[in-house]
């Protein structure tokens, strides 16, 4: 059969469901997201992009994450991996829109055909692309259609199974890499257990861990993944005494259900169950592992958060003090990139306490991805705890060959070099940045108040508003200014002017028909009031057409 009607046969099989009022399916930054029962022809064609993608980059592996990450258990999404474990390429997101939104199977096969001349793609050689997926029931159906796409285009791929997704992220890279200088890992999840369990060790170096940590693992993916990760420390060398929480896989509606990262990070408080225990050192993982945040729960004081903003600061500090004791400072750039919703505290402490540049992107993790690679040294997490840091290979060699002429030298070379196989280049990990912050912990002997205590977050409310077509809003200066509708930023500004240390903007949602406000100031009833006042200026342009 040749290789348009094998494409025809299998795309009957799982048939485009046309949504409501004419509207198209976009490929944004989390790939295709929403209800699982509209995403089966979607995840079909989404097959036949990734073989294509893999056939324009010489055979390359490209990678498939089935996930809605923190969404509710009815979601599910359909995203593309780039060899590197990045995101995949801006344009091509445009390409996977215009597939993806195809009427009928004659007209798909149509545009694939259009693509491979536009593109220049020679469909004898080789294709390969891996996949995973997260706990979700919806997650099979989805990969059965992923998988006959990648049959009629004639494409070995790999089916790791339920995975987190920074694990997928891993093996795309470590099977892009295999056999070179530059190889990432052993090609298996194991391979990813190995490296990451040695690295922390290595960076530990014998020291003590304090106390429980406990995790909650959000009821997705990370739980049975961190309980299989647990195995590979060695207790003789760490005592690492972890209480994994919330990590039933088996009842599926209770996937994030009141508890993982983006509950803690958007309610402001801990997971009713397991009832928080005071003083005990807690983080969360979100549905597929890729977001980290800490807080514990004091007696007198309550619930204190530390989030993206302060993971980021914590290895900003500690990096940039192993560098100098390296005696590296002058050669290396470390830079530490946020999006406009960073803490102003924060943005204070790195630039103006550690003397550290700082760059904002707009939001969404490949923009800030895509910074930090400039720098030797970059480091990036959004606010909801989503980031790494990314080593260019200059600092990775660097570390690895310096000569060191003291013993302590020696000792933050070793640590760095062993932080380079800790942390995941290629995506935010939960798991990875979790062993990151118990490493820093450890070695500055600090506990969660000690960090804490480093800057005060400015009070900040951020506060979702319905409007009526979300498109009309459209910003600029990283999505901190909006530039229409015409005379709402003036409106904005007037009222920031009004309050002490105080900023606040808009921004359309990327997901949903809503705007997002932000307003931070000196007082927790001035960042009330403020966001208050900017809700109503969206609120009055959002329903004027």
């Amino acid at each position: 059969m040749a290789h348009n009607d094998k494409i025809l046969a299998a795309s009957q099989k799982h048939p485009l469901v046309p949504l409501e009022r004419g509207q198209l399916y976009k490929y944004g930054t989390a790939g295709f997201r929403m209800r699982a029962d509209l995403l089966e022809g979607v995840a079909f064609r989404v097959g036949l992009l990734a073989a294509l993608r893999s056939r324009k980059l010489n055979s390359q592996a490209i990678g498939v994450m089935i996930t809605a990450s923190h969404n509710p258990a009815v979601d599910n999404g359909v995203k593309i991996v780039d060899p590197m474990g990045e995101m995949l390429e801006q344009d091509w997101e445009r390409l996977a829109t215009a597939l993806v939104n195809c009427p009928t199977h004659e007209d798909l096969v149509e545009v694939y055909n259009k693509l491979v001349a536009e593109l220049k793609i020679d469909l004898t050689i080789p294709a390969k692309v891996i996949y995973g997926r997260d706990t979700r029931p919806s997650g099979h159906t989805l990969v059965t259609a992923l998988a006959d796409a990648l049959v009629a285009a004639d494409t070995e791929y790999v089916d790791y199974k339920i995975l987190t997704t920074p694990q997928l992220h891993y093996l795309v890279r470590a099977t892009n890499t295999e056999g070179t200088p530059s190889s990432y890992g052993k090609v298996s999840e194991v391979g990813y257990y190995e490296k990451i369990a040695s690295a922390f060790v290595r960076a530990m170096k014998g020291r003590k861990i304090d106390g429980t940590l406990t995790v909650d693992c959000a009821n997705g993916v990370g739980g049975p993944k961190l309980h299989e990760f647990l195995k590979y420390i060695p207790k003789d060398k760490v005592a690492f005494d972890v209480k994994v929480v919330n990590d039933d896989v088996l009842r599926p509606e209770v996937l994030n259900l009141d508890c993982g990262a983006d509950f803690v990070k958007t309610k402001q408080r801990a997971p009713p169950i397991p009832k928080p225990q005071p003083g005990a050192r807690t983080c969360s993982f979100d549905g597929d592992a890729d977001r980290l945040i800490y807080y514990w729960v004091d007696p007198q004081t309550g619930f204190f958060m530390l989030d993206g903003d302060r993971i980021s600061s914590l290895a900003a500090s500690f990096i940039g003090d192993l560098i100098e004791s390296a005696g590296l400072k002058d050669d290396m750039r470390i830079g530490v990139v946020q999006t406009a919703y960073a803490n102003g505290a924060s943005t204070n402490y790195i630039s103006q306490h550690l003397k550290l540049k700082v760059i904002c992107t707009p939001t969404g993790v490949k923009h800030l991805h895509h910074v930090a690679q400039g720098f030797d040294i970059g480091v990036y997490f959004e606010a909801n705890g989503h980031g790494t840091v990314l080593f260019s290979p200059d600092a990775l060699n660097a570390f690895r060959d310096t000569k060191p002429q003291s013993p302590a030298q020696k000792d933050a070379l070793d640590t760095l070099a062993a932080l380079g196989d800790l942390i995941n280049q290629t995506v935010g990990d939960a798991l990875s940045d979790m062993l990151m912050v118990e490493v820093i912990l450890a070695h500055k002997n600090w506990t969660l108040r000690d960090w804490a205590m480093t800057y005060t977050d400015l009070p900040n409310r951020l506060v979702r508003v319905e409007v009526a077509d979300k498109d009309l809003f459209e910003t600029t200066d990283a999505e901190r200014r909006l530039s229409k509708p015409s005379g709402a930023q003036e409106e904005i500004d007037e009222a920031v002017k009004k309050y002490k240390d105080a900023r606040s903007f808009a921004r359309a949602s990327g997901t949903e028909n809503a705007c997002r406000v932000y307003a931070e100031a000196a007082t927790r009833s001035e960042a009330n009031e403020l966001a208050d006042r900017v809700v109503r200026v969206i609120e009055r342009y959002g329903s004027s057409q």
